[in-house]
């Protein structure tokens, strides 16, 4: 019996052909137009509502940049009449001058001062659909607002100004120094902008910490080399003859070569003034293309500072072996940490420090200098234990959580004042020993140091009060330039110079018995003992006190620190 033949299969069905890719949308990305005009008003209400904040804010900022502008309205008027009272070409070679360090300050800005200014920080804009280019555009205008340019503009004028003759330095000065100011605006936001994930992190805040008072301190080297130079002017005018050899190097580099082409031009070598202007053309593209680079690395990188926080916190947890045991030991241990990584607080450690140096330093340089210049770092060290719960901040409410016996009172003061004492007695000895060995009163040690630690242990007995009795808010920002919220200038002058006069008049005592001793060729050297016990019992009694009252004023301290 044979079967039927299957059924051949139905065919298949052709499939659809795919649609189209749809276009990526683009409603959600501002045209170039509207990102500049954006960024420009943005800059703007951003120096309006800084001014609103306070009156003493905007009182400050409006009286600081007419002072500013003031001073470069003079300069340049002084560069401009110079050029008729000298000899030829000095005035030039001043104004040249003048552009190079204006160059370099604004290269250094950033550096120094990035996290001040919210304006110069790009990764603010990283979560925002923009495009590299507008946004170039935008922030070039937007950084071009401001006193600052403004008065860079008034000094380069003058500064081209010293070195012009005729109407061929009008012109090229007309397009050399707008020229100029455009590139050192452009550089110091290309450095912030290359710079900006170094530069708003904690290490970064520290270089601007260290950098700072680096600066502070080359500064005055730098004056006092100036006063040493110019020092010996002769008596028919100034003597701006140790100005040619820096002049003749800084005339060839952009931008200070286009501030120079208005000099070469009025005296009529034009191939060299097209040139100046030419390089300073050419830096500013090589800066624009950095900057730009640096946007859109920012715009599409992640950042990758997070990488090690594991092992960080493994570090954390290995505490110093060498700290006292208890609730004294675990304090001591959190005030260090928060001196070394919390910007704030570092940056009042080392300018405390730095501030002695740099007095020290002076004094040694310009031959005045004494061992018992070493008394200074007591006193300052001091400033370290004002507002000490205000730098907790909001995590202040899990220490107040703990406060709740006055030996837990007394414990919580006496670990910071021991995180304190912990690097402060050491540099006051280092220091000491190094004025000891520039002067080469080496008898004078002894008694010098004493007094220092008499001012240490005064220092911490006032700020622990002003502490509990007069606490202020911090900002809630970790910027190292500000030190109080806005609103508390008069509680930050009332603690800085209450613990610095207060220190010196509990201190009174010890300082008198020096002064006699050195007004009568007494023995001075009994203070190398009595300095140190004199400021440990001042320090005690002032820990006692303090500890006395922070349980009844723990409610208004934590609104204080907490508050933002």
């Amino acid at each position: 019996m044979s079967s039927s033949p299957a059924p051949a299969p139905a065919p298949l069905p052709h499939p659809a052909p795919l649609p189209a890719p749809a276009p990526l949308p683009t409603a959600g990305i501002p045209d170039g137009r509207t990102v500049v005009r954006t960024l420009v008003s943005l800059k703007l209400r951003l120096l309006r509502n800084g001014l609103r904040r306070s009156r003493g804010r905007a009182a400050l900022y409006v009286l600081g940049a007419a002072v500013g502008l003031l001073f470069a309205t003079g300069a340049a008027l002084l560069l401009t009449v110079l050029h008729d009272h000298v000899e030829h070409g000095a005035a030039g070679d001043a104004g040249v001058v003048l552009a190079g360090a204006l160059t370099l300050g604004w290269a250094a800005i950033p550096l120094f001062l990035f996290s001040s200014d919210e304006s110069s920080d790009p990764t603010r804009l990283t979560m925002l659909p923009l495009r590299p280019g507008p946004l170039l555009r935008g922030s070039v205008l937007a950084a071009l607002l401001g006193p600052g340019p403004l008065i860079s503009l008034v000094l380069l004028t003058g500064a081209a100004l010293s070195g012009a003759h005729g109407a061929a330095s009008a012109v090229a000065g007309a397009v050399g120094v707008p020229l100029a100011v455009l590139t050192v605006v452009t550089l110091s936001r290309a450095v912030a902008a290359g710079n900006a994930r170094l530069l708003s992190s904690r290490r970064g805040k520290d270089f601007a910490v260290f950098g700072g008072l680096l600066f502070a301190l080359l500064a005055q080297i730098a004056n006092i080399g100036s006063q040493s130079v110019f020092g010996k002017a002769g008596e028919n005018g100034a003597d701006l003859g140790p100005l040619a050899p820096f002049a003749a190097v800084l005339r060839w580099i952009p931008p200070v070569g286009a501030v120079d082409a208005a000099r070469t031009a009025g005296e009529g070598q034009w191939p060299l003034a097209l040139l100046q202007l030419a390089a300073t053309a050419a830096l500013l593209a090589l800066l624009l293309r950095w900057w730009r680079a640096s946007l859109q690395q920012l715009m599409v990188t992640a950042d990758a500072s997070t990488v090690e926080v594991v092992r960080g916190v493994q570090r954390a947890r290995r505490g110093p072996r060498f700290l006292p045991e208890g609730r004294t030991g675990a304090v001591m241990q959190r005030h260090l940490r928060y001196a070394w990584r919390e910007p704030r607080a570092k940056a009042a450690v080392f300018t405390s420090i730095g501030m002695t140096l740099v007095i020290c330093v002076l004094s040694i340089v310009q031959g005045w200098s004494t061992v018992y210049l070493v008394a200074m770092t007591g006193m300052f060290l001091g400033l370290q234990m004002l507002n000490l719960f205000g730098m907790d901040g909001s995590a202040f409410w899990m220490v107040a959580a703990t406060l709740l016996t006055p030996a837990d009172a007394r414990d919580e003061l006496r670990g910071r004042a021991f995180a304190v004492l912990s690097y402060a007695v050491p540099v006051t000895l280092v220091l000491g020993l190094v004025l000891a060995a520039a002067t080469g009163d080496w008898s004078g040690l002894p008694a010098a140091v004493g007094v220092a630690f008499a001012l240490l242990g005064s220092g911490i007995a006032i700020g622990t009060v002003l502490s509990v009795l007069a606490p202020y808010t911090m900002p809630a920002d970790n910027n190292p330039m500000r030190n109080a919220a806005p609103g508390q200038g008069g509680l930050v002058m009332l603690n800085s110079f209450g613990s610095m006069f207060g220190s010196a008049l509990v201190a009174a005592p010890v300082v008198g018995y020096l002064v006699w001793a050195l007004a009568t060729d007494a023995v001075t050297w009994p203070l190398l003992l009595a300095g140190p016990l004199y400021g440990a019992a001042v320090a005690a009694l002032g820990l006692r006190l303090a500890a006395g009252r922070l349980l009844e004023r723990l409610p208004e301290i934590l609104a204080k620190a907490v508050e933002r």
